[in-house]
């Protein structure tokens, strides 16, 4: 998996991600800073999106602070007073692109959630009737939505892709207990996001949270319900049935995939009206959602 080049800044590396890196803030916090890097399909493309790491940031702030009574998160501040002062002027010029959160231990679990048939569920689901090992009910269409929504959870394959995994798996992996508590909590953030959508016109087909531990709380961690993690549709032209307009990275993935690439590095050339409709989907998400 490609990492993002991490910026320079006056505190130790924690850590770099695909799209992120996460500085440490004393032995209790870190500094995580979203790039302008876009991955698809595990993959860091080489062209960044303009203004999707503040969109992600204050996207993320807005449900970590949103669903905070719901369920418990890492989130301490996105305000540059709340920083170290020999870190603040380096903030200021990241433009928005950092939270200050807790320091947690990550649990190595995606956990998904759909209301509606699409993506990878849909292509499962078209060759055996299962999403994540366990069946539907027959004759689902592309993007319909479910009698209820479902938790998929997912792990990284040897590959480096995410590879569903049935709930009874999961439970093997991490103990009855935990698995129930994470599908659990995902269901219920998955609940509020939707509810909360909804009224703004957009629905939230599916998405993934993080979560992780710190002194015995599970708290979710990450990012939270952004259009790098979710899929997001606009209400009003929904149509199931095949594919929807969307407010996230699918008209990125459409791209990769109507040109032929075989999903492994190096990644094909983004095109300038592909990075501007990308950056101009993430856009729309954050405004119609915090508006």
């Amino acid at each position: 998996m490609t990492r993002v080049s991490a910026p320079e800044l006056p505190l130790p590396l924690f850590r770099t991600g695909k799209v992120r890196a996460m500085y440490a803030v004393g032995e209790d916090r870190l500094l995580m800073v979203a790039s302008d890097r876009v991955s698809a399909f595990d993959v860091v493309m080489d062209e960044p999106v303009p203004g999707k790491g503040a969109v992600l940031t204050e996207l993320s702030a807005f449900w970590f602070r949103k669903t905070a009574d719901l369920v418990p998160n890492h989130l301490i501040s996105d305000r540059l007073e709340d920083l170290p002062a020999a870190v603040q002027d380096a903030a200021r010029a990241m433009l928005g692109r950092w939270l200050l959160v807790r320091r947690a231990e990550r649990i190595d679990i995606e956990c998904v959630v759909r209301g509606y048939l699409a993506g990878s569920a849909w292509a499962e689901y078209r060759r055996l009737g299962t999403v994540a090992g366990e069946p539907l009910a027959a004759n689902l269409v592309e993007s319909q939505r479910l009698a209820r929504p479902i938790f998929t959870p997912a792990i990284k394959a040897e590959s480096g892709h995410d590879e569903n995994i049935s709930r009874a798996r999961l439970a093997r992996m991490l103990g009855q207990e935990r698995a129930q508590l994470l599908e659990h909590l995902s269901l219920r953030l998955y609940a509020a996001g939707a509810g909360h959508a909804l009224s703004r016109g957009v629905i939230l087909a599916d998405t993934k949270f993080e979560f992780g531990t710190l002194d015995g709380e599970t708290l979710l961690i990450d990012e939270a319900l952004t259009p790098d993690s979710s899929r997001y549709w606009p209400a009003d032209q929904y149509r199931p049935g095949g594919p929807q307009p969307s407010f996230d990275k699918q008209f990125l993935r459409d791209f990769l995939d109507a040109s032929g690439w075989n999903k492994q590095p190096p990644p094909p050339r983004l095109p300038q009206h592909v990075i501007d409709g990308t950056a101009d989907r993430y856009r729309v998400a954050l405004a119609r959602l915090t508006a």
